[in-house]
């Protein structure tokens, strides 16, 4: 199903998600507002970033998008009455080939992307101001292994959220980077290796209203992370190039048996049970 914006481009049903909300949740409350239709989550299909600028407000706006494929469970297809789209259809691929997409539509279709016009995707209202005790940290991490099974980690650094558990390699990305791009670029600051990324495995929601960090007071945080396989063809010894005052400590090779004895992230723990998958 596609929704067309006020704009005459069409896209598929989504939208932004709101602080401390699972990306999940958002897809579906945002489908339902969109379209009219009950549906679930099946898998998480891609996670891809670009950047809109608009020179009249100085913004050059970055985006993460999280695509998932979803299924339909009940409610009836209508047109958008509130939001950013205003009509709702089923359409068939070769159908969807004839539509003026969204560039990211047409990536996720693997139909050819043409760019928007100019200025088509201003948004009607000013860019409001950053809320001064709020943090939302969209990061890319890796469940990363060697040709002998071992498991790449992280350990936190003092002075930050989780000192002393190990983590997942990985990180918030720049303005402008693509998540695996900023995944393989920690890996090399916080592990010290080259990697290749093979799948993606899912996304993982962290909200924390008291998180105590290097500004020195609680913020309430929230972290969107996408979570990657990477394989490490010819490892090396574990080294952080980062430079001093980094938020990792040390990093380590561990068989899976050694990983299980250590005290480990949320969110590593949740990676290192799906490697069986």
């Amino acid at each position: 199903a596609l929704s067309s914006a006020a704009s005459d481009v069409d896209k598929r049903q989504g939208g932004a998600v709101a602080h401390a909300e699972h990306p999940e949740h958002a897809v579906v409350r945002e489908v339902g507002r969109q379209t009219g239709l009950t549906v679930t989550v099946d898998r998480l299909r891609a996670v891809v970033a670009d950047v809109t600028t608009y020179p009249e407000d100085d913004v050059a706006l970055h985006t993460d998008r999280l695509a998932f494929e979803v299924s339909a469970r009940g409610g009836t297809l209508r047109d958008s009455v509130d939001g950013p789209t205003d009509e709702a259809r089923w359409v068939t691929p070769a159908e969807a080939s004839g539509l003026p997409l969204a560039p990211f539509s047409a990536e996720l279709l693997g139909l050819p992307v043409t760019p928007l016009p100019t200025g088509v995707r201003r948004p009607a209202e000013p860019f409001p101001p950053a809320h001064p005790d709020r943090r939302l940290r969209f990061g890319a991490y890796g469940l990363v292994t060697d040709p002998a099974g071992r498991i790449l980690l992280t350990q936190i650094a003092e002075g930050y959220p989780g000192a002393g558990r190990w983590h997942l390699p990985g990180g918030g990305t720049d303005h402008g980077e693509q998540p695996t791009t900023g995944l393989l670029r920690e890996l090399v600051e916080e592990g010290g290796q080259l990697g290749r990324v093979v799948e993606l495995l899912g996304v993982d929601n962290l909200h924390n209203p008291a998180a105590l960090g290097p500004e020195g007071r609680p913020l309430d945080w929230h972290g969107v992370r996408v979570i990657y396989r990477v394989l490490v063809d010819a490892p090396t010894d574990a080294v952080v190039t980062e430079s001093a005052g980094g938020s990792t400590a040390r990093a380590g090779w561990f068989t899976p048996a050694q990983a299980a004895d250590l005290p480990l992230t949320g969110i590593a723990a949740s990676a290192i049970g799906q490697q069986g998958r």
